[in-house]
């Protein structure tokens, strides 16, 4: 299976606008094109959104029938959608279902002859939905019934997505691996078991030969006491999202900018970055300016890598995004992993105590 690229992600929301100008406002999307029942689409509306090699679709449910509609009731606002870029759709739908994958949707085509594009979907993890994408040409129509508006970023920081962070119940983590492998043909990266404190959780990494898809799968230890994962599967209602990693070649605008528009990220101690220079050694950037951003760092045998999370604004608490610099670097940052654990920690527990002041 011949993958290529992350084409776009679809997130299933109660307000596909509010959505959109927010993430507009807060990370530099640029609207890009609108469809609804004016445009044919039906039982939903949509907007697109682009920043270079991004592409997020934001679906808000007409009709109850809709997809989008039962996901929300289930879930939430999350990602309802991963479109993967393809060499075959035809091919790479026929080989998943002969693999064992559940059809979701046939291979459709749609656009003018030369320009011709093929979506075809399938069940990945849970009720997420895998859609194979092929382009005949750069330039062709994104989806049926979107009118797009040619929306531009230039000189945006989010260059694509780098990776998913997926939350799976306990006992489900070498299974999903595996239909990965054996559906997708994905290959096993990573693995990394972290213990923070009385909480544990297993995760392990699954990569496209591209490089260019990439799922970190991760599960709770119940045997432990019950942590971020364990609440997060309860408040999603089961497996999903829990972040989508954005990669940038400039962490440290990407991350002021952001800023300054309103997005919050997650707070690091200061004994994280006094331990920093001792651990890594000579980064590149002054360990002071990571402190003050609220920056993490972290090195593999090919180079480093910086990071940051925001805080999640979902009403259940649930799905975040992951700003991600690599030098080099084609890891994850298992120190980071540890960091982030603990730094989503903290906000549940302020959380908790906002609601009980």
């Amino acid at each position: 299976m011949e993958i290529r690229s992350v084409d776009h992600v679809e997130l299933f929301v109660e307000d596909a606008e509010g959505t959109a100008a927010r993430l507009c406002d807060s990370f530099g999307f640029a609207l890009a094109g609108r469809g609804g029942a004016s445009t044919g689409l039906r039982g939903c509306e949509s907007v697109l959104l682009r920043q270079n090699d991004i592409a997020l679709l934001l679906t808000t449910a007409t009709s109850p029938d809709h997809r989008a509609a039962e996901y929300l009731r289930h879930h939430g606002d999350g990602v309802g959608v991963i479109g993967i870029g393809v060499g075959d759709a035809h091919a790479a739908f026929a080989a998943a279902v002969e693999r064992g994958a559940e059809p979701v949707a046939p291979p459709e085509e749609f656009g003018p002859a030369g320009a011709r594009v093929t979506f075809a979907s399938v069940l990945g993890l849970g009720d997420i939905e895998h859609r194979f994408v092929s382009r005949e040409k750069p330039g062709g129509p994104f989806a049926p019934a979107i009118e797009e508006t040619g929306g531009g970023t230039s000189g945006s920081r989010l260059k694509r997505v780098d990776h998913f962070a997926l939350c799976v119940p306990a006992g489900e983590l070498d299974e999903t691996v595996r239909r990965y492998q054996e559906i997708f043909g994905l290959t096993k990266t990573f693995e990394e078991r972290i213990v923070v404190g009385s909480q544990a959780m297993d995760s392990k990494v699954v990569q496209s030969r591209s490089e260019m898809l990439t799922f970190t799968v991760i599960q709770p230890d119940v045997t432990r006491d019950p942590g971020q994962i364990d609440t997060f599967v309860k408040s999603h209602g089961g497996a999903g999202v829990q972040h989508v990693a954005f990669l940038t070649d400039d962490i440290r605008t990407a991350v002021r900018t952001s800023a300054e528009r309103g997005v919050r990220f997650l707070s690091t101690p200061l004994s994280y970055y006094e331990a920093l220079p001792g651990r890594l050694g000579e980064i590149g950037v002054p360990v002071e300016e990571l402190s003050a951003l609220d920056i993490l760092a972290d090195r593999d045998h090919t180079g480093v890598m910086f990071q940051i999370f925001t805080e999640t604004t979902h009403p259940r608490r649930t799905l975040f995004y992951e700003l991600i610099e690599r030098r080099g670097a084609r890891t994850f940052g298992s120190n980071n992993i540890h960091a982030l654990y603990e730094a989503v920690e903290r906000q549940q527990a302020a959380d908790t105590a906002a609601r009980n002041a």
